[in-house]
């Protein structure tokens, strides 16, 4: 493909990911798989372009608002070109020549914003757009991360690392190491999940033997580290709440060494379909799938007051990981965010009905936003009285030993801080009759 194929390719992509309810990922490959002409370089150079668009939104939004031009899929391209490449007008102008699968001439109203474009601006870029984040969620941002707020949203607009999950059940960790080395796979120990590799570039690991053979999952560390702080134990009844494709189940599993129950539901029967093979690679057997209503009905009466562990992994607004869908956070409006909050009060009320006295209920989100975190357990704790809060740096001492990168009662983990997803906990007990 040539360069200006390679940007109406984009434009058309960046149209098709806006106007999709797909995340972008997705959208990508349907993309692609439609267009078999376009070759590996030309896939990762138009996806990159993709990405690097959606990452850093914020900044080309105010700069096209500031100039009076259209926020749209062909001028955010066209600012990328000048505010990211720092490319002339006439050199942008040249490969958007009109011809066969390039993008149409530029007006002469276009190209008289084209050059306003190029000359920087006088303006304070606001913190909405600096750091790359939706404007109405400017105190949302400030609350959580305070005076460091321009360095978490700067870290949360990386490229996150490929996290690995060694399975214990098959392996060790320094196996896997040593292993890896071997086929000059460049990878550490994550620096705080026990059993978490950081590879070191963006191998496809997907295609490996040693994920064939289900020794090592894909999965961020700070979504280990959550399935970790459940503190499950051998012989335990386990509830996954909202197991999705089954990533914290499969963890679970390993903790417990295939010994108890684990209940993996979830209301998503397609993301459920996906872990009866994860589960047979991973050599998981002591795990079974229940899909659920959208009201959790009647499937779960068996398990009332008898779980050790309930893991709510609740569906939210996925701000902490907008390292990896940074499309998420341009489509997140008030209304879907106050959606999030009803149900996620819903699943700890419903997961308080599960949890056997003695045992732990286990909240978390993929989310910095206090709104679907801290304030959502203050007010279940204020509703049900019979539970309380454990100090997640107790239960990190007991499993792990040592201080762990918390200090206060919660886990709350973040890119710039633990090189993670932003990632949120709550472990409540519930006390003994």
């Amino acid at each position: 493909m040539t360069p200006g194929a390679r940007l109406q390719s984009a434009i058309e992509l960046l149209t098709a990911v806006k106007n999709a309810t797909a995340p972008a990922d997705r959208v990508t490959t349907r993309f692609f798989r439609a267009r078999r002409f376009a070759g590996s370089k030309d896939r990762r150079a138009i996806t990159e372009r993709l990405y690097e668009i959606l990452r850093r939104q914020g900044e080309l939004t105010w700069r096209l608002e500031e100039i009076g031009a259209p926020v749209s899929p062909r001028w955010l391209v066209l600012a990328a070109l000048v505010c990211f490449d720092d490319m002339p007008p006439a050199e942008i102008a040249a490969l958007f020549d009109g011809t066969r699968f390039t993008p149409a001439v530029l007006e002469d109203e276009e190209l008289a914003l084209l050059a306003r474009l190029a000359v920087p601006s006088e303006q304070t870029m606001p913190d909405w757009a600096a750091g790359n984040y939706p404007s109405w969620l400017e105190s949302a941002v400030k609350q959580r991360y305070g005076a460091d707020w321009a360095a978490e949203m700067a870290a949360a607009t990386d490229r996150a690392p490929v996290d690995l999950r060694v399975n214990s059940l098959k392996s060790t960790r320094a196996k896997v190491l040593a292993q890896l080395e071997e086929s000059g796979i460049e990878a550490t120990a994550c620096p705080f999940a026990p059993q978490g590799i950081r590879l070191g570039g963006r191998e496809r690991i997907t295609g490996h033997v040693l994920y064939e053979q289900g020794v090592i999952e894909v999965q961020d560390e700070g979504s280990q580290l959550v399935a970790h702080l459940v503190a499950a134990e051998s012989g335990h009844q386990v509830v996954d709440l909202c197991a999705g494709a089954g990533g914290k189940a499969l963890a679970l599993a390993a903790v417990m060494q295939n010994s108890g129950q684990i209940y993996a539901c979830d209301i998503d029967r397609r993301r459920l379909a996906e872990l009866s093979n994860r589960m047979q690679r991973a050599g998981v057997r002591n795990l079974q799938v229940r899909p659920l209503s959208a009201a959790i009905d009647g499937r779960l009466t068996d398990l009332q007051n008898r779980a050790d562990r309930v893991l709510i992994d609740a569906p939210c607004s996925g701000s902490g990981t907008w390292r990896r869908n940074p499309d998420q956070k341009w489509r997140l409006t008030a209304d879907d965010l106050d959606r999030y909050v009803r149900t996620q009060d819903n699943l700890l009320r419903r997961g308080a009905e599960l949890t056997k006295p003695g045992g732990r209920l286990i909240y978390a989100t993929c989310s910095f936003l206090a709104e679907e975190n801290e304030l959502r357990v203050e007010r279940f704790l204020r509703a049900a009285p019979t539970f309380r809060c454990l100090p997640i740096t107790d239960i990190w001492l007991d499993l792990m030993g040592g201080i762990g990168p918390i200090d206060g009662p919660y886990l709350s983990l973040s890119p710039a801080r633990h090189g993670t997803d932003a990632f949120f906990a709550a472990v409540l007990e519930r006390q003994a009759d």
